[in-house]
């Protein structure tokens, strides 16, 4: 690989560095190996879209923390709020003392999530929290008891939430059994449609097999839910068609079943709006949010029609954390920032400069099996050939481990392990935007020329 000239990442060291050397023998004796690790080193900065580790060496990030950094990393806004509310209180538990930052943050969310029905918002810690809170908010209103999810779908690590994700290894194995009345319909992978079905064929396909299903696994007045990413993350960055999506939501309406939309990884600008539903012109029941939503800070969210949201009783839901002070007015701030700087734009921008690399990438190297994305949510995924499509795990995490060595942090999704994805913070600059992807390819060249 011939070294390429970079402005903003700075390698004073081999990866992991000496003292990052140190640090790894320490965390290896003293926390587990069930949580993975992707780049091998411990930052001491962040700024934006710039990582910098304890040997001094800067990294452009395209991981975003999974899709939590949508607005960057430390935006001084968010850290200005947050001094400003440590000054005054830290928590009180809003099942104790209520504070006002809770009801703004609701307010707001309230008002720019999809639909222009009465709406009502609560707050949890994380993603499968509030994924777990939606189902029981769901089974609460409708008196039913079965949920829907979607093959390769992900919503968490969570019991219920486990139940709902659809990959084994490495999120299932061994942890069972599994919450009941957890059932699986297929979600369009139009890379990977069967030889002579078009993607409207396996649309119609698939949204035809709802009525089969009706009929032999559960029946629909049985159904609580159906839970949807309007484009799946963990599971390979598979964006579905407005028609598939348009058709689940009327199936669900048919049927007097709510629609959940998992934004967790899709919200807050990631695909070029503020919500993913928006590309698809479809208003869920009920949004689960979570990643972006605070610059960091541990917050969730479930957002929903009032008239569902109220159905559980005073002391039904809740959580001694969830809406910390920091997080409602972290996220009060991201939401700001993704108003004034026009945010879910740039994301699309971010997108169109991703994808016309990626399609040159596809070109030049016969890896490159497909490339799909929504907004700055795009992907590549890696094949042994074009013709056979089988998916090459092992070359994929060779170009993880590369970029990663290389100043680029970056990550793998998918079924098969098989998918390069970016999550680039949406502040990115174009400069540092072309200098990770020129990572990108000299990595694919030197490992699949």
């Amino acid at each position: 690989m011939n070294p390429i000239a970079t402005k903003y990442i700075k390698l004073n060291t081999a990866i992991p560095g000496p003292r990052a050397q140190e640090l790894l023998t320490r965390k290896e004796a003293s926390v587990p190996r069930g949580p993975f690790t992707t780049a091998p080193t411990f930052v001491v900065k962040a700024d934006g879209a710039l990582l910098t580790d304890i040997d001094g060496n800067t990294f452009i990030d395209f991981a975003g923390a999974i899709g939590t950094m949508n607005a960057g990393h430390c935006p001084p806004q968010v850290v200005e709020a947050l001094k400003q509310q440590v000054d005054q209180y830290i928590h009180t538990c809003f099942h104790v003392m209520m504070y006002e930052p809770y009801v703004q943050l609701a307010e707001k969310l309230n008002e720019i999530t999809p639909g222009n029905h009465a709406k009502k918002t609560f707050f949890l810690n994380s993603g499968a929290e509030a994924v777990e809170n939606a189902i029981k908010i769901a089974r609460k209103y409708t008196g039913r008891k079965a949920v829907i999810s979607f093959e390769r779908g992900y919503h968490g690590r969570t019991l219920l939430a486990m139940s709902l994700t659809s990959k084994i290894k490495p999120y299932k194995y061994q942890f069972g059994p599994f919450a009941p009345e957890v059932y699986k319909m297929s979600y369009p992978y139009y890379y990977r449609t069967p030889e002579g079905m078009g993607p409207e064929q396996m649309d119609e396909y698939i949204l035809q097999r709802f009525q089969d299903f009706f009929l032999g696994d559960v029946a629909p007045d049985d159904v609580a839910a159906v839970i949807l990413e309007p484009v799946q993350g963990e599971g390979g960055f598979v964006v579905p068609s407005k028609r598939f999506v348009q058709g689940v939501k009327q199936i669900c309406e048919q049927h007097g079943i709510l629609l959940i939309a998992d934004e967790v990884q899709t919200g807050f600008g990631r695909t070029g709006k503020m919500f993913a539903m928006e590309h698809f012109d479809v208003v869920p029941d009920l949004v689960v949010m979570s990643k972006s939503i605070a610059a960091g800070l541990p917050i969730s969210a479930v957002t929903g029609r009032a008239e569902i949201m109220d159905s559980p009783n005073p002391g039904e839901i809740g959580g001694t954390y969830g809406g910390s002070p920091l997080g409602c007015v972290a996220a009060l701030e991201v939401i700001k920032m993704m108003e004034e700087q026009n945010l879910p734009a740039r994301g699309q921008q971010i997108g169109e400069r991703t994808m016309q690399a990626f399609a040159r990438f596809q070109h030049r190297f016969p890896q490159v099996g497909d490339i799909r994305g929504l907004g700055a949510m795009c992907a590549l995924e890696i094949v042994k050939d074009k013709e056979s499509k089988e998916p090459d795990k092992e070359l994929t995490a060779q170009i993880v481990h590369a970029c990663n060595r290389r100043g680029l942090v970056i990550l793998s999704a998918g079924l098969y392990s098989n998918v390069i994805r970016i999550l680039a913070p949406l502040v990115i600059t174009d400069e540092q935007l072309e200098e990770g992807l020129a990572v990108l390819e000299g990595v694919l060249e030197e490992l699949c020329l």
